[in-house]
Order: C-alpha cells, then sequence, then structure tokens
C-alpha cells in the first residue's frame, strides 16, 4: 500500500483532460455534467439536469481524442483528451447556433425574453455577430388563447424541454413535436390545437424549461428592466455553472 492511499481514505476519481485541465467524474457523469460540477462551462441548449440528455442540439459538441461528440451523451472516460474551447469546436458550435437563428424568427430588440434567453447568451459567448445564412423566415402562429400563457412558435429551437417536462414530469402531455427535418415544429396536444384546450397551469415544470421565448406568462413582460435581467448582469458561462450545481444538490 502507497504512502497516498491510507486506510480509511476515499479512492481518488478517475479524471480526463478538458482544454489541459483534469476534471474528476463518476462512473455515472457524462463529459458535460462532470464539466460542469468542475466549475468548467461547455455552451448548451438542449441539456437540463433534471431530464435524461438525447443531444438534439449538438451545441455541446467537443472532440474527444481527436472524434466530435455530443459531450452531454458521451460518457465520461479515463484518460480521454478533450478539447471544448478550440477554435473549430467553437466555429462549429457557432454554425449551429447561427442555424437556429436563421431557421426560426429571433427578433431580439423586441423579444420580451431578452437577456433571459440562452440562445441569445450562448450567441454571446461564441462570438457571434450575426446570423450569416440567409434567412428563412418561417411562417408560425402565435397561440394566445390560454389566458395565463403566449405561445410564439416563431422562437422554438426544437430542444424537446417542453415537451419532456410535461411528459415526465407534470404528467400532461401538453407539447409535442410533428414533422420531420426542415418542417419539424412544436405542437400543442389537443384536438383544436389551441393551448387553451389543455390543462397546461403556470405552476406546471413544462412553464420554466424552455430556453428561449416560446412559453411565456402573460402580464409579466417586460417587468425586469432589460439590463438587468440574468445574462445581462452575468455570462452564460457563470450563470450556467451556478445553476446546475445547485440543481444538482437539490436546491432547485
Amino acid at each position: 500500500m502507497s504512502d497516498a492511499t491510507k486506510p480509511g481514505d476515499a479512492p481518488s476519481l478517475p479524471t480526463f483532460t478538458l482544454d489541459g485541465h483534469d476534471v474528476p467524474f463518476t462512473p455515472d457523469q457524462t463529459i458535460l455534467q462532470a464539466a460542469m460540477a468542475a466549475g468548467h462551462y461547455i455552451p448548451h441548449l438542449c441539456f437540463h439536469p433534471e431530464f435524461k440528455p438525447h443531444g438534439s442540439c449538438k451545441v455541446c459538441t467537443v472532440k474527444v481524442d481527436g472524434r466530435t461528440m455530443a459531450s452531454c451523451t458521451t460518457q465520461a472516460r479515463a484518460g480521454a483528451e478533450i478539447e471544448s474551447s478550440s477554435d473549430e469546436v467553437r466555429d462549429l458550435r457557432r454554425n449551429l447556433v447561427q442555424f437556429l437563428f436563421t431557421e426560426g424568427n429571433h427578433f431580439c430588440p423586441s423579444c420580451e425574453q431578452s437577456g433571459d434567453c440562452k440562445l441569445q447568451a450562448v450567441a454571446y459567448e461564441l462570438g457571434m455577430t450575426s446570423s450569416h445564412f440567409t434567412q428563412m423566415f418561417p411562417d408560425r402562429p402565435v397561440d394566445a388563447s390560454h389566458p395565463d400563457v403566449l405561445l410564439d412558435f416563431n422562437r422554438c429551437i426544437l430542444c424537446e424541454l417542453c415537451v419532456r417536462a410535461s411528459a415526465e414530469v407534470d404528467g400532461k402531455d401538453v407539447f409535442a413535436l410533428s414533422g420531420r427535418g426542415i418542417k419539424k415544429h412544436l405542437i400543442v396536444n389537443a384536438e383544436s390545437g389551441r393551448l387553451a384546450d389543455t390543462r397546461l397551469a403556470v405552476e406546471d415544470k413544462a412553464m420554466s424549461v424552455c430556453p428561449v421565448g416560446v412559453i411565456l406568462r402573460k402580464r409579466r413582460g417586460f417587468r425586469v428592466p432589460i439590463g438587468q435581467r440574468t445574462y445581462d448582469a452575468r455570462p452564460i458561462s457563470e450563470v450556467a455553472v451556478d445553476q446546475y450545481r445547485r440543481a444538482t444538490r437539490g436546491d432547485e
């Protein structure tokens, strides 16, 4: 027995290397989970600590021993060398975020989620200054039928967080995705297609997981002035790590 390991000592955790930093992990953690727990931010949009990752947005892509992988669905492996901050990886993520902006109708200056929007904050984090690609301007509706909730489908990025929250936590299955490819879109699970004809309540988990501005409570817009919102005060790299740590400790 070495002097470094004595009876009663907890065994040291295995580690991988993230941009030159050793990151410890437990056997059940993915690369993203281990990195965030250790205080290293990896940009992401569809990941939520309360749900099983499924890698729909790919914004959390990293290079693992030279291969590109989604860090939210890739299990941590001892000795792996991972790149998250290289120019190549950042360019890939920036392109993915630019696609999300061009595939939807995201008008940040007039959006009441501006400053609280993760898509917007990740774009700033990646140094995105324009959409780059040709805007598609899809024809998407706004559903104001519910007495307390407004749905603006223009901003949906198909992360499926509201779908999973409504099904797995709320037990109501209010939301679903329909179609394939570029025609894939969010729908309301009601015969009429109207939110008013569902059991959605403002207390539901589905109300709080949208990373953009699709699901909004009425009569609350701009209550917090622009300039004083979540990502106005601190960058998402700091906010996301703090939120992840609180959530995994059970504080949220």
